[in-house]
């Protein structure tokens, strides 16, 4: 039988894929979490590392499905704009044309019986059948006028016997199945059900049939979606607990890089000598700084938005989410050269284009086009700051002789083209000046989230201050809900890395006495 669509016999499993963003990232999360099973865990100095547990391939894949089930919700809790989509082949591909091969010898098939004389109806009683069935999982337990409806008149071993006596009337079974889909359709489905009623030739008509029930049964799988979000939503945070609780009794060293990202955190702040919670007063100042674990937390979460996904695995708690953090990393990348470029350019053109409305928003539009792709392998980002720098002057020259100010000099010009075209290090203080304030302002989202007072934009980022809110209120909800989810197994490592680094400082103060 066929896959796809148009085919008859298909599950509505085979039938159904997430949208493709949702689908890929709860795929990757579960694909992630089967491999650190079989992944070194990372060295910890003289940390034992315990032997390997051995499991059984059903537990394996009673592991997968839970993980599978866990990525799931988690995509249905987290992502408002969730839904199902049918699953398409792509163009061109391997698959495609195996799909549309089998395809067309089945409908022949059927077209070649159909055609024979007297009839042969075996194939369009199975489709029949398969119809029937489709259309009575539409029906909800009240719905007993209509089930009784279609299994009087879609009656498969009257059909049968109708047509072995050649009494068979095809197209008034087929005239009920196009009324009654018409009658548990969704409003948006009424033109194709319109279109059916054209159809005459009954072959293209049971293909057309088969390809609208597809499209009913994602209607109705989003409809099931949209109705358990609010009740998933009140207890995805003990459900996805509890799952991933099942899962990590059955990896070894599950939470390996999980902890070594908490570690890396409390080791990033004491070398940079940053202090959120001061040591007691009355302790001795050689003990060092004492850090309380919700700043070790928050400062390891800012270090996802700085990740090297290439090459340094992401935690284990964090994997359902890693394509929402590197897309945020992507877009505050992009942001940080919108923002020093424009900086760049008001600091050239002094006071005469500040206050201008709408002229600001024009650049970014600008930039921001230019810069689209910029994390693709193949973008030049030398060759575009150049162009945007170019494409600087010439607005800038246009909006100051429309306001009948003096075009920028030769010399003015070149500082703006060149000190444009210098964003590109990373160590450019502009651009390290407006990445460090948008650092900041997150941190500060971050630390006010259980507050009602929202964070000041910091000077400088008024230009993105939308999109940067936007990330903010995605990054804080994110960071939230993980940490609700989790916070057991974060209390733990953090309690433990915190009492390790208090032992330290405790003993080199001793020494030091």
């Amino acid at each position: 039988m066929p896959l796809g669509s148009d085919k008859p016999g298909s599950s509505e499993e085979d039938k159904l894929s997430d949208s493709s963003e949702s689908r890929n990232r709860a795929d990757t999360s579960e694909q992630a979490l089967g491999i650190r099973q079989r992944t070194p865990s990372p060295h910890r100095g003289n940390t034992p590392q315990s032997s390997p547990r051995f499991v059984s391939v059903e537990e394996l894949m009673e592991t997968a499905k839970g993980v599978s089930n866990m990525a799931l919700a988690h995509e249905i809790v987290v992502s408002g704009g969730f839904q199902l989509k049918p699953s398409d082949p792509a163009e061109g591909s391997l698959e495609k044309r195996v799909q549309s091969i089998v395809h067309k010898a089945f409908w022949d098939c059927l077209e070649a019986q159909l055609g024979e004389d007297p009839p042969t109806y075996d194939h369009a009683i199975k489709l029949l059948g398969e119809i029937k069935e489709t259309l009575l999982s539409f029906l909800l337990p009240g719905h007993s006028r209509l089930r009784k409806q279609i299994n009087e008149v879609v009656d498969l071993d009257l059909i049968k016997q109708e047509a072995e006596n050649g009494a068979l009337d095809i197209n008034k079974v087929v005239e009920f199945i196009i009324s009654m889909m018409g009658t548990l359709c969704a409003p948006a489905r009424d033109e194709e059900i319109r279109k059916l009623r054209d159809i005459t030739a009954i072959v293209p008509l049971f293909k057309a049939i088969f390809s609208v029930l597809d499209l009913m049964r994602i209607d109705m799988a989003n409809f099931a979606v949209s109705s358990i979000r609010p009740h998933l939503m009140q207890q995805s945070v003990e459900y996805e607990r509890t799952k991933f609780q099942e899962f990590i009794e059955k990896q070894h060293n599950a939470l390996d890089f999980t902890q070594r990202w908490l570690e890396e955190s409390a080791n990033s702040l004491v070398n940079s000598g940053a202090e959120a919670t001061l040591a007691p007063a009355g302790a001795a100042a050689s003990v060092g700084p004492a850090f309380c674990p919700l700043t070790v937390h928050n400062h390891a979460y800012m270090s996802l938005l700085r990740w090297n996904h290439r090459h340094t695995p992401f935690p284990e708690t964090l994997l359902m989410d890693q394509s929402r953090f590197e897309e945020m990393q992507m877009a505050l990348e992009q942001l940080t050269i919108v923002a020093a470029v424009l900086l760049i350019t008001y600091n050239v053109t002094g006071a005469a284009l500040s206050g201008l409305p709408g002229f600001a928003d024009k650049l970014k539009r600008v930039v921001k086009v230019l810069l689209a792709g910029m994390h693709i392998p193949s973008f030049n980002m030398s060759e575009t700051l150049a162009t945007i720098g170019e494409k600087l002057c010439v607005e800038v020259n246009s909006c100051l002789s429309q306001h009948g100010f003096t075009q920028l000099s030769v010399d003015k010009a070149a500082v703006l083209k060149g000190q444009t075209q210098a964003v590109i290090k990373p160590d450019n203080s502009i651009r390290k000046l407006i990445d460090s304030r948008i650092q900041a302002f997150l941190m500060s989202y971050l630390d006010s989230s259980h507050q009602k007072s929202i964070p000041v934009v910091p000077g400088g980022l008024a230009p993105i201050q939308k999109e940067l809110e936007e990330i903010a209120i995605k990054f804080s909800r994110l960071v939230n809900y993980n940490k609700m989810v989790f916070a057991p197994h974060y209390e733990k490592i953090l309690k433990d890395i915190l009492s390790k680094d208090e032992s330290h400082s405790m003993g080199k103060s001793a020494g030091q006495g």
